[in-house]
């Protein structure tokens, strides 16, 4: 939905990136109260179907309402659906299970994910130093992890780690997949359609144990989809006044929003075991986007007439 870069106002675009970050982990959290009240896929179903409104209604105002409900490939936007909204049901289990520190830091992991998926199927070079960025990467997820492998499918904390890192996994289809999406489909229609599809597949879910949640569950649950809507806008509209570089790094804000809503809402704390995972993975994904900085500035170079556009 981003359009290119209109003004450079860096200060406007941290902040909205970060507010946007902010209501993203804030969404989990959501989620993870309502855990042990409805099943993931009626969470799945609230957090999609809700946010179509607020989405709607920002395309109605920036004029792209068409370009949401128009597209070229449908079978496209069917497998964006399955696989995202497959990851989102992976995520909102593996919250059940595991503390919000430690399924967010995990998620770090999808950019290393994506690296090694665009080679194996997209047939995209990977030099030195994103190996390096993927040694990294893979060895920080072992880590946050290890104590957590060893027992049996019947422990908890074992299958929430199965199920996040499995998430993560199809995150990086996802990513991948909307690289040709890209190709021909807006960005209004990829997000409009994701939405539309997941609240869909998620309805699937229905006869396999939905309830009726109480008052204070429900209100809950709306407010996810509200919350993910606005926070989509706001982390698409930083894009305007900043490019995707040099926002990338403001995405780790969100283990700071993670300890914080963990510690006050649940009473967790994150480990110094999962601390320092997270640092290597961070810091693979950091050595990621140093690379790709640089590969930015010298096609600036070599085509400095191309202007610079939001994610």
């Amino acid at each position: 939905m981003a359009k290119p870069l209109t003004s450079h106002r860096p200060v406007l675009a941290v902040l909205l990136k970060v507010l946007a970050i902010a209501l993203f982990t804030a969404l989990s959290g959501i989620i993870k109260a309502t855990s042990a009240h409805v099943p993931a896929g009626e969470a799945v179903f609230f957090r999609s179907f809700f946010a179509i409104p607020v989405i709607v209604v920002w395309l109605a105002a920036r004029g792209e309402l068409r370009h949401g409900l128009i597209t070229k490939r449908p079978k496209y936007h069917v497998w964006r659906g399955l696989v995202g909204t497959s990851a989102m049901a992976m995520t909102f289990m593996g919250l059940a299970l595991l503390p919000l520190p430690e399924v967010t830091a995990i998620g770090y992991a999808t950019p290393i994910f994506t690296l090694i998926l665009a080679a194996l199927f997209l047939g995209e070079t990977i030099r030195m130093v994103r190996i390096t960025a993927v040694a990294i990467g893979l060895l920080g997820v072992l880590i946050m992890i290890w104590p957590r492998l060893g027992g049996d499918l019947e422990d908890g904390a074992m299958l929430g780690v199965l199920l996040v890192v499995a998430a993560t996994v199809a995150r990086g289809f996802v990513q991948i997949h909307i690289r040709r999406m890209v190709q021909s489909e807006h960005t209004a229609a990829i997000v409009f359609y994701f939405s539309l599809t997941a609240s869909v597949l998620a309805l699937m879910t229905a006869p396999f144990g939905w309830v009726m949640p109480e008052p204070r569950v429900l209100a809950l649950l709306v407010s996810a989809g509200l919350v993910g809507g606005v926070a989509q806008i706001l982390v698409t509209s930083s894009y305007r006044f900043a490019p995707a570089s040099m926002l990338a790094p403001y995405d780790y804000a969100s283990m700071i929003f993670a300890i914080i809503i963990g510690y006050v809402w649940f009473n967790e704390w994150p480990t110094l075991v999962m601390l320092a995972g997270a640092a290597l993975v961070v810091a693979g994904n950091a050595l990621v986007i140093w690379r790709e900085h640089r590969l930015g500035l010298q096609r600036g170079k070599a085509k400095p007439m191309i202007d610079p556009k939001g994610g």
